[in-house]
């Protein structure tokens, strides 16, 4: 994005992987600039939005979910700060379960573009809308389902769009579409969805960041169904909140892990 943020970057997939077997930096995937909303100012126009049916009573809580809640808020307050050691180290250990045979040349450089950043700095796409969380969200990802975030990365699996979503950038999205579907900046829950999610974090502090890895897989899935391009995503994200809701509610739901797209991913 330029800096009156009005222009995304799209990817255009080249081969299968990214080779990064050779001595020299190579890449397997060309960016473009054009306009379209997906990545617009704030990345708002994704999942902002709040449908007239979500306006319903708010939820009590237990003691312990309430804790919890308060915790997850206060990562999600939390910006992203490229002065702070803890954030730059973070950043650093994306890039190397991302790419660990290819060394980093710097926090900012050209080959973040490589892990689907619209720029050579990730920080300006971390303040935009996710936050630090966001980085937290993908590292997790990386470390505990380690294939299926290579597969996602490297678009390894299935018939893909000749212009692809870029995965780092739809990672902060599906950061922000799951506070804003949760409602987890209010005091108490106020849709049956978000009131359903707190019962998981009080039994798994981590729920949020599983939660995180089954959406992204989810809607990798969606765009493989719908045979979608970068023109598309939108479209792509509300139907991935809406089966992932779907999923949330259904009955004999005791954990995350019972849930349908749970299965999707991959150690």
């Amino acid at each position: 994005m330029d800096d009156r943020g009005g222009s995304f970057v799209a990817v255009r997939r080249i081969s299968q992987g990214l080779d990064r077997g050779s001595a020299c930096h190579s890449t397997s995937a060309e960016f473009v600039t054009g306009s379209t909303a997906w990545l617009g100012r704030g990345l708002s126009c994704v999942c902002a939005q709040r449908r007239e049916s979500d306006a319903r009573p708010s939820f009590d809580l237990t003691s312990a979910q309430e804790e919890c809640l308060l915790r997850l808020q206060s990562r999600i307050d939390i910006p992203y700060d490229s002065s702070i050691p803890e954030h730059q180290d973070a950043l650093r250990a994306l890039w190397s379960v991302a790419f660990p045979e290819e060394e980093l040349r710097g926090l900012i450089s050209e080959q973040w573009k490589d892990m689907g950043w619209q720029g050579k700095d990730p920080s300006t796409d971390f303040s935009r809308g996710g936050g630090f969380i966001s980085l937290e969200n993908l590292l997790f990802f990386a470390r505990n389902f380690p294939k299926s975030f290579q597969d996602l990365l490297r678009k390894q699996e299935g018939d893909r769009s000749v212009w692809e979503y870029p995965f780092a950038v739809a990672g902060v999205n599906i950061t922000f579409m799951l506070i804003q579907m949760l409602d987890l900046e209010a005091v108490k829950p106020r849709t049956l969805v978000g009131a359903t999610f707190l019962k998981f974090i009080a039994e798994n502090e981590s729920a949020f960041d599983l939660l995180y890895c089954i959406t992204f897989k989810m809607m990798d899935q969606q765009w493989l169904s719908m045979r979608a391009s970068y023109m598309d995503f939108n479209t792509v994200m509300k139907s991935t909140r809406r089966q992932l809701e779907k999923e949330l509610l259904l009955d004999d739901i005791m954990r995350l892990e019972d849930i349908p797209s749970y299965k999707l991913l991959t150690r």
